[in-house]
């Protein structure tokens, strides 16, 4: 059988640079879960409700209405499930097929702190750490898609330092320098016996016969691949906060794009050939010293832009019991369209077109104040996926998700009090049939990394908890 360069294709380890291909539990790969408070109404009303100093990140307006110096510390909890199931997959040359891969997601654990104090009436000055993109998952060892994705590891962390200023008793207008960090470490296996036995056809060193051996000896050998990288960006974030009325009130707030210029290093961790008759064990072995120095360790770098974020929200109290909040969010993810990976001396390593869409989110929420210590909160959001159909992958399986949400805030003391929130996440099913990503000019190869064809499935639950303190 031959192979269509499959020893570069081999290559597609190097796609775990390409961040957009990581399983996420809000759409694309951010990270929603930016407090207990906001979780309890789905997020609707982010940057008007100003419920605490977490308004750090909904929109920095807000902290003009707090009034005091404020400190809030949250932890939120992921626990989601992503399942394949298998079509009509395809193994790779040279390989068994494979299992489904078992449950990829991992609970994920994402704190958020934030810090406001008022310096007078009109300025108040704020602080928020968060992580507003990441994701964990791990596909079981010799699953279907091995050559595409095995393990994903990433995260972030944003500080965003802030001010507010109050011009008019209805006006309030925030502004915020964000920097951010990311760091990420992926893994998958790469198809090195069918590298291998391409090689040796090319060679001209083998007869028939030999090949026949050679396949024999060297099915099933795969190379581990490891992938890390990191990089620092910044970006800016700007926000309106404008009164209608005395009860109600519009927020705007924006959130610049960042560019990250990632470096980092791919590993390959080549297997042994077996033992070997010795009229041909000498050239197969430079065939395999061949192969080695084409999968051979090296730095690797990308340049990524991830999206700009908008919302326009809206909240009302009513009867001094009921809060009404709303949330229309756009997110720029068409900024990724093709990602394109190049080793440390400038050759080329890897392209993908990825082709995202632009998405939109909508939620909304209510409150209801049931006494003096009690406030309760519930929320239903829907969230679009940034992913076009024709265009899915293992990294990135994803689906428009709905959300359903609840929770309550508990007043310790006056200025002490405790929010709780739950959200339960369906993620609409979706079908993926991918062979890999192209690799230096060369189109895929299903016999280089196999076919993934069928469905997946996936849901999440969400519990956080948060502290706030107020001074």
């Amino acid at each position: 059988m031959r192979l269509n360069n499959p020893f570069q294709l081999s290559h597609l380890a190097a796609a775990a640079l390409a961040l957009c291909s990581l399983p996420a539990w809000s759409a694309g790969f951010a990270v929603q879960e930016t407090s207990a408070s906001g979780l309890g109404n789905a997020y609707a009303g982010g940057a008007a409700a100003a419920a605490d100093a977490s308004t750090v990140w909904g929109n920095p307006a807000g902290m003009s209405r707090l009034g005091s110096a404020q400190v809030v510390g949250a932890l939120n909890v992921v626990m989601p499930s992503l399942r394949f199931s298998n079509g009509a997959s395809q193994p790779a040359a040279f390989q068994p097929l494979g299992g489904d891969g078992g449950n990829a997601a991992d609970t994920s654990w994402i704190p958020n702190l934030y810090l406001t104090w008022p310096l007078d009436p009109q300025w108040t000055l704020g602080v928020g750490v968060n992580a507003p993109f990441g994701a964990v998952s791990d596909y079981d060892a010799g699953w279907i898609g091995r050559f595409q994705g095995l393990k994903t590891d990433i995260k972030t962390i944003n500080v965003n330092p802030a001010v507010s200023w109050k011009p008019m008793d209805n006006l309030a207008l925030g502004l915020g320098l964000n920097v951010q960090r990311i760091d990420a470490t992926f893994t998958s296996n790469s198809n090195y016996a069918g590298a291998y036995m391409a090689a040796a056809q090319r060679s001209g060193l083998f007869t028939p016969t030999e090949l026949g051996q050679l396949a024999l000896a060297t099915t099933g050998l795969q190379t581990n691949t490891t992938l890390s990288g990191d990089d620092y960006g910044w970006g800016w974030n700007i926000g309106v906060l404008f009164d209608l009325t005395p009860t109600q009130r519009i927020g705007a707030h924006y959130r610049s794009a960042i560019d990250y210029k990632v470096s980092g290093s791919v590993t390959f961790a080549n297997p042994t050939l077996p033992a070997l008759p010795a009229d041909i064990a000498a050239r197969a072995g430079a065939v395999a010293a061949g192969l080695n120095g084409a999968l051979s360790n090296s730095g690797v770098n990308s340049d990524i832009k991830l999206p700009e974020i908008v919302n326009l929200s809206y909240f009302g109290s009513f009867d001094g019991r009921w809060e009404l909040m709303a949330d229309l969010q756009y997110t720029g993810w068409s900024s990724i369209q093709d990602l394109v990976f190049v080793r440390s001396d400038g050759s080329p390593l890897q392209s993908t077109a990825e082709n995202f869409r632009n998405t939109w989110r909508v939620a909304v929420g209510g409150n209801y104040r049931l006494d003096d210590r009690w406030l309760l909160r519930a929320g239903v959001a829907w969230d679009q996926t940034p992913v076009r159909d024709g265009f899915r992958t293992v990294r990135l399986p994803d689906g428009d998700r709905t959300w359903l949400a609840g929770g309550a805030r508990y007043m310790l003391e006056k200025n002490l009090w405790l929010d709780f929130g739950a959200a339960y996440v369906w993620v609409a099913g979706s079908t993926i049939n991918e062979i890999g990503s192209s690799n230096l000019g060369q189109p895929p190869s299903q016999a280089a990394s196999g076919l993934v064809n069928g469905s997946y499935s996936a849901h999440s639950v969400i519990l956080s908890g948060q502290l706030t303190w107020a001074f």
